[in-house]
């Protein structure tokens, strides 16, 4: 299994990791990323095109 870290002084809450990516991604209430668990493989690509689409790239997928 992977798990998506998040570059916290590159975050700036924009929240397209949480659309792309549900099940794995909460927002908090300012808006940034919680991780809550690790990336099955069937979320795989998907994470994938969340990391892909961070306007700050921050996020990564390990």
């Amino acid at each position: 299994m992977s798990r998506l870290r998040v570059d916290w002084p590159a975050c700036r809450a924009h929240g397209i990791c949480h659309e792309l990516l549900p099940d794995v991604v909460r927002l908090d209430e300012w808006g940034y990323p919680i991780v809550t668990g690790e990336v099955e493989e069937a979320d795989r690509a998907d994470a994938r095109a969340a990391v892909k689409a961070c306007p700050r790239l921050a996020l990564r997928l390990e």
